[in-house]
């Protein structure tokens, strides 16, 4: 049986024009995600999960309150709080960083995204330095602490690495030079062009 109702002919509208703009609302932030979370680095796409937001910054000044704003305390001490988080395989994409405190495990993708966050919240220089099957963090600080550095570019930068439990800032280079894949800024979603690197 045919229903002629005017009033349904108009609720069939409005449902169906609903149903557009949630799939223009779908395809939107499909888009966004796709170029805020992913890095192509050539043969394989990196997936980001930093964050910027009201919990990275308690935690980030929950972490550091002691220090008064000594910069080598304050990276020390977020350091140690992620390299205490137990390592773990994580399968599936990176975890944000709310998900690894709540979880208490990760991987080097997972706390290397912890770890950023906690950084970018205090106002420092960092990025992502990816190696085969291996992220980890490098640091720009204005203290020499006399220990081996990354060059970036002629910059110094120390690493941070987020998966050895009890390790200080200027980690030892584990890998060769030219076994970097990628230098990212996650948080603008983009590869450092580089020109120089050095280890020294």
């Amino acid at each position: 049986m045919l229903i002629n109702s005017k009033s349904l002919k108009n609720f069939s509208l409005i449902i169906s024009i609903l149903f557009v703009l949630y799939l223009i609302y779908l395809i939107y932030t499909s888009f966004f995600v796709i170029k805020t979370r992913f890095t192509d680095i050539g043969s394989s796409t990196y997936v980001n999960q930093v964050r910027v937001d009201d919990y990275t910054k308690k935690l980030s000044d929950f972490l550091t309150q002691t220090c008064k704003q000594d910069s080598i305390c304050e990276v020390q001490k977020m350091l140690d709080f992620v390299t205490n988080i137990p390592y773990k395989i994580n399968p599936s994409t990176a975890k944000n960083p709310k998900t690894v405190v709540e979880q208490n495990f990760g991987d080097c993708d997972d706390k290397s995204n912890l770890l950023i966050s906690l950084l970018k919240q205090k106002g420092y220089e960092a990025y992502f330095v990816l190696v085969p099957e291996h992220i980890f963090v490098i640091i720009d600080l204005k203290n020499n602490l006399n220990k081996n550095a990354l060059y970036v570019n002629s910059k110094r930068f120390y690493i941070l690495e987020s998966t050895a439990k009890g390790s200080s800032i200027g980690f030892p280079l584990k890998y060769k030079l030219d076994e970097i894949e990628a230098v990212i800024d996650p948080f603008i979603n983009k590869k450092l062009k580089i020109s120089s690197l050095d280890y020294r």
